[in-house]
């Protein structure tokens, strides 16, 4: 059996997850990173992706929305703007909004072009995640 790590999750409104993982793999902005018990020490911004944490040999998996991991000896920490289990995500809302933002993708002008892309991978991500429901 793997060993454990704590792991804590945090957004700006709850502590979305506080406990024990064998593992996490988030998406950073290089791309995607596993954590196990003992990784070295490691601060990286993540991208809107899954979160997902093994525990007791499964996975769970979340939708979050950026932030920053960090490693250290004593614990791994990530601060996200947004996470939500897959079986919180109302699927309709989601898709309303993909469709919001595509539509937005139109008109929109260069400025504010990078904010409805990030509402439109937000809502892409939130999709994925809500599909994979236990």
């Amino acid at each position: 059996m793997a060993g454990e790590f704590a792991l804590e999750i945090v957004t700006p409104d709850k502590k979305f997850f506080e406990g024990t993982a064998e593992m996490v793999v988030v998406r950073t902005t290089e791309g995607d990173v596993g954590i196990l018990k003992n990784h070295a020490s490691y601060v990286a911004p993540l991208d809107v992706g899954v979160l997902k944490i093994k525990k007791e040999g499964v996975f769970k998996e979340a939708a979050i929305a950026g932030g920053f991991i960090q490693v250290d000896k004593e614990k791994t920490t990530i601060l996200t703007e947004t996470a939500e289990w897959s079986h919180e995500i109302d699927l309709q809302r989601a898709q309303r909004a993909k469709e919001r933002a595509k539509s937005k993708l139109k008109t929109t002008n260069e400025k504010d072009l990078r904010l409805v892309e990030f509402k439109l991978k937000k809502a892409l991500n939130r999709i994925k995640v809500a599909q994979k429901k236990d």
